[in-house]
């Protein structure tokens, strides 16, 4: 195991709107290992991903990816968005959106290298795209859209991989596909893994760790030790139930963290 972890986060804490969102966050995490975020909307889930990525400064503590300070534009950090559609008139190509994760940080007009279409092709392969490779982005299914955010953020082999809600709006078949990918990323490549989700289901045979935010607290630990009735409970402050059906856990009774949603006093979460 490497002296050196790939994420440390410590005493952090962020406040946005006057509003806490959490405090005394530590957390770190060693190469390989898989960590899923989950939490209700407004948690802070995602603009902790922010904070590692360098594009939200923290209230207090600090995070260090490496071993150095978290930077904007960090090339061992690799990040896949939640799946949203790319309007059917984009002007790229298949294989000019994942040149955008090799080309993305240049500076001026982004010349194509020696090897770089080959990398391009090899990526393509890697999340099984190169079908539609010269096909435009936005007459592709959402699936194939998200295949190559993947591949955009695999271009540089990172050594931390921050997974944003990557398999929302998307089927089970995809769900599957794209899971596999971030699955063998970390397998061959040795990739710690964050990975933000509502939905722990799809993704919970690889999960380590879970770290849980909600109403700013926090738990973390194994997924055995955190989706448990009395954890999440004693978390929320209310009455939660966590339940096993069909081979998937079923947490009952998580209220809302944003309160003027109209479903505040009937919330059900699948997890």
């Amino acid at each position: 195991m490497p002296s050196t972890p790939v994420l440390e986060i410590s005493g952090a804490a962020l406040r946005l709107r006057g509003r806490e969102l959490w405090a005394g966050l530590d957390l770190t995490v060693r190469a390989g290992e898989f960590v899923a975020v989950l939490g209700p909307s407004g948690s802070g889930k995602t603009t902790l991903l922010r904070a590692i990525l360098g594009l939200q400064q923290l209230s207090a503590g600090d995070i260090r990816v490496g071993g150095a300070p978290a930077r904007r534009g960090d090339r061992r950090i690799g990040y896949i968005p939640q799946q949203r559609p790319l309007p059917p008139g984009t002007s790229l190509r298949a294989r000019d959106l994942v040149a955008l994760g090799i080309q993305g940080p240049r500076f001026g007009l982004p010349i194509p290298r020696r090897g770089d279409r080959a990398r391009v092709d090899e990526l393509l392969a890697g999340v099984g795209a190169s079908a539609y490779a010269d096909r435009p982005v936005g007459l592709l299914s959402g699936g194939e859209q998200q295949r190559l955010r993947v591949a955009q953020a695999l271009a540089d082999e990172p050594a931390l991989l921050l997974c944003d809600e990557p398999l929302s709006s998307l089927d089970l078949a995809n769900q599957q596909a794209v899971t596999a990918i971030i699955e063998r990323e970390r397998r061959e490549q040795d990739a710690a893994v964050l990975f933000v989700t509502h939905d722990v289901n799809p993704i919970l045979d690889q999960v380590d760790r879970i770290l849980y935010i909600a109403g700013g607290r926090f738990t973390l630990g194994t997924p055995d030790e955190v989706l448990r009735s009395e954890v999440l409970t004693d978390l929320y402050g209310a009455p939660v139930h966590v339940l096993h059906a069909g081979g998937r856990l079923v947490v009952v009774g998580i209220p809302d963290a944003e309160p003027h949603h109209a479903h505040d006093h009937e919330a059900e979460a699948i997890l």
